[in-house]
């Protein structure tokens, strides 16, 4: 059944916070929907799916990949969740690959069922910044097949907004351990602060 549109970002969270969708249809899940604080935030980030940590907290960005992405980006935590409200192609911890490195990716199915969450977010927030990290994020929002061609652009979508990818800061990434893609990083975190900058001017 089709979820009615939601008035307001607080009214749709408590529904994702009841959300059982994927469980109901048989998938295996670690947690229950990950929920970001509500901060008047004016900049999106739109990451894969949340791992153990975020599970256990119930909060975005909580494990080791989230003080990478803080380190990157030289954003304290106040200041990151203040600035950024955080998403992910899928809201719950879908427990680790089959190879026991890094965590699953969320199948097609779990995508599908997750995508109103993000649909309904991106109508009520009318984000002017939109931060992807990670090539499953990246092509989802994005269209662009693999990370390596998406780090480093600044896009504008058709509604206006801007929107620059980033890699995932996991540990299991060789691509951001290769000192030119490290270059990369760089360049798109200072279009971010670009961004950012006129998002929230310097008094």
């Amino acid at each position: 059944m089709a979820m009615a549109a939601a008035r307001t970002l607080t009214g749709l969270e408590r529904r994702l916070s009841r959300c059982r969708a994927c469980l109901d249809a048989g998938h295996p899940l670690e947690s229950l929907p990950v929920r970001a604080p509500l901060a008047n935030q004016r900049a999106y980030l739109f990451g894969q799916a949340p791992g153990i940590q975020e599970g256990i907290e119930r909060r975005p960005w909580r494990g080791r990949a989230g003080a990478t992405l803080r380190r990157w980006l030289d954003l304290d935590e106040a200041t990151f969740y203040g600035t950024f409200f955080c998403a992910s192609v899928t809201r719950c911890d879908p427990g680790r690959a089959p190879s026991g490195r890094g965590d699953r990716t969320p199948s097609l199915e779990e995508q599908r069922l997750c995508s109103r969450w993000r649909d309904e977010e991106l109508r009520l927030l009318q984000p002017a910044l939109i931060v992807t990290v990670g090539g499953l994020a990246t092509r989802t929002l994005l269209g662009i097949p693999t990370i390596g061609e998406a780090v480093g652009l600044r896009l504008e979508l058709p509604d206006g907004a801007i929107a620059i990818p980033l890699p995932h800061p996991s540990g299991a990434s060789s691509w951001i351990n290769v000192p030119a893609n490290r270059v990369r990083i760089a360049e798109a975190v200072a279009l971010i602060h670009a961004e950012l900058g006129q998002l929230h001017p310097a008094a």
